[in-house]
């Protein structure tokens, strides 16, 4: 998608989306998943080896996957070359692109929505922007003061009666949204096999490579503000954002990372003069965090151009500043050397660069959670999409011919740059992807999804705790109904909100999916789908909404559960309907 000064960006853009909605056999699906996930987190997409039986599955490692830091790195240099800016609804794009480009080369442009029309531009230097900065005016407001803030976030203005759109369409935007549910059911219903729904259910949820540069761009504009106190400071994004399995529409996770700034491991003469700065002390390093996001919080609700709704929860047992950034649509949290966070999202990222059905089965299972308020965006008794997330990795360990190492392996592989203690914890484990070598196993997304439910459906949460170190159970340190050991701050659980009646809720809906799948009317194609009228099968079953609680829990009290549900005999209902139909 690089161009120079041309139209080609674009062009480029709308054919890469085009792709994405094409249909093939399981390996093109398996492909274009990988192709996507190649260019937002920088890994290679051949087999590991030619003559391995799994081979349509794994990652090549060969030719040196990225690693998670040095995608961050790239992503970040780029955002630093890129602008934000404002257009009206229809924008002559090949005017707008010649406009900007008396500035400099520009490698990508891409136009979005939300509270209007904007563009991404990234130019080949950053002295575009310097170039840019000097020739845009500073607003003139009638009756109100104008904070002169210079960011990178502008807006296009057209002088005198010339129409900008110039008789043409509105410039096509990517989409920074998933499809509803239903019209996700629909296009899954035509799949031809299980194998590739859940490849394109991974395909249309998962972060595009625009989305994901408008997160890292975000960022660099935040970092702007905060580098008036810290001109040496990084705003990283974490979570969702980077580690591979975020979706369209997740929210914005980012910290202030002060660990960069020059100074702090500077070698002192043994004898002679030297010079240090004179700095402000706090009580504690909490103490001091807080202080931090009070005033950076402070600065971007009075200065933070499209920031609104400011929240400073400082409070809370890892201090943030809260905020909604309209131009870009996201919902955005931002702390202060969340260093255990940063970790975390590179081990998601890790594994979810090892085996191309990793991040396949964590977008099936969260999504089909999410369809059944197993997850919530809102905060309570509910398993989180991380605890979901540690499940799906913890049951690909236990497999018979596991797909992924335990954590205690990757730190075994570990060699001296991958050493990292945080607050007393060892959260060291390898970076190369390279010196991991993986077991050859072969089963298809069918079955792991299959056996994915009946796994959790049996799990004995009574006793055991999920143990992605270790790879295996062991028995659990306190009563919570579910216990997932955090896997670099050992004496938590990351589900201790979890309550029973939610736990309960999950295993039946585990052990519904299970025994849905095991049943030709659900886990075939049906006669109807030749004719249009595609009855939902498969995965898309699986995620049609329950008619009466699935729970098998009605308040406290337990009752007895059938082996066919409501939402079931409505299914094998309209299955039926379809198949008179046709």
């Amino acid at each position: 998608m690089r161009f120079h000064g041309s139209l080609s960006a674009a062009m480029a853009s709308s054919i890469a989306l085009c792709k994405l909605h094409l249909r093939g056999s399981l390996s093109k699906c398996f492909k274009k998943v990988d192709s996507c996930f190649q260019r937002k987190f920088g890994t290679s997409t051949a087999a590991t080896k030619t003559d391995a039986p799994n081979k349509k599955y794994k990652i090549d490692s060969k030719d040196g996957n990225k690693s998670f830091y040095t995608v961050q790195e790239e992503k970040i240099e780029q955002a630093e070359r890129s602008v934000l800016i404002s257009c009206p609804a229809k924008t002559n794009e090949k005017k707008f692109l010649s406009y900007l480009s008396r500035h400099g080369d520009i490698n990508k442009c891409f136009f979005y929505e939300s509270y209007g029309t904007y563009a991404v531009v990234e130019f080949s230097n950053k002295e575009s922007l310097t170039s840019l900065h000097e020739g845009t005016a500073i607003p003139s407001i009638n009756h109100e003061a104008t904070v002169p803030f210079k960011s990178r976030l502008l807006s296009l203005r057209n002088a005198g009666p010339v129409d900008m759109s110039n008789g043409q369409s509105a410039p096509p935007c990517q989409p920074q949204t998933t499809i509803h549910i239903n019209e996700l059911i629909q296009r899954l219903s035509k799949e031809a096999s299980i194998d590739q729904q859940i490849s394109s259910l991974t395909e249309t949820y998962q972060l595009t490579e625009e989305n994901v540069c408008l997160r890292f761009l975000v960022c660099s504009l935040l970092k702007d503000i905060a580098a008036a106190y810290f001109p040496e400071c990084t705003i990283r994004p974490f979570g969702s954002s980077v580690n591979g399995f975020g979706k369209l529409g997740c929210d914005l996770d980012m910290f202030l990372d002060l660990d960069g700034i020059s100074g702090r491991n500077l070698k002192r003469p043994k004898a002679g003069l030297s010079l240090e700065y004179q700095t402000k002390r706090s009580a504690s390093e909490r103490a001091g965090t807080q202080s931090i996001l009070s005033v950076i919080g402070e600065c971007v609700d009075q200065f933070g151009p499209g920031c609104v709704g400011v929240q400073k929860i400082l409070q809370a047992r890892c201090p943030l500043v809260r905020f909604a950034h309209q131009p870009s649509g996201f919902q955005c949290d931002l702390t202060a050397n969340n260093r255990v966070a940063m970790k975390s999202s590179e081990l998601l990222y890790l594994y979810g660069g090892l085996d191309r059905r990793v991040r396949c089965l964590v977008f099936s299972v969260r999504c089909w959670a999410r369809a059944h308020s197993i997850t919530s965006s809102i905060p309570g008794a509910w398993i989180s999409n991380f605890s979901l997330t540690v499940m799906v990795l913890f049951f690909l360990q236990r497999r018979t011919i596991p797909i992924l190492p335990t954590l205690d392996h990757l730190k075994e592989l570990a060699g001296p740059l991958d050493k990292s203690v945080i607050e007393g914890n060892d959260c060291t484990f390898v970076s190369d992807f390279t010196k991991i070598r993986l077991q050859d196993n072969t089963e298809t997304l069918e079955q792991l999804l299959q056996e994915f439910f009946e796994f959790y459906g049996t799990f004995a949460f009574n006793r055991m705790s999920i143990n992605i170190r270790k790879g295996r159970e062991q028995n659990k340190p306190e009563m919570s109904p579910l216990h997932i050991q955090n896997p670099f701050e050992p004496a938590l659980n990351v589900s201790k909100n979890v309550n029973g009646t939610q736990l309960e809720r999950f295993v039946a809906l585990c052990r519904e999916s299970a025994w849905m799948l095991q049943q030709r009317e659900f886990n075939v194609p049906h006669s109807g789908s030749a004719t249009g009228n595609n009855a939902p099968w498969g995965l898309a079953a699986l995620l049609m909404p329950s008619v009466s609680q699935v729970a098998g829990v009605k308040g406290r009290k337990k009752r007895k559960r059938e082996p066919a549900s409501e939402r079931i005999k409505g299914l094998l209902e309209s299955l039926k309907n379809s198949e008179v139909k046709s």
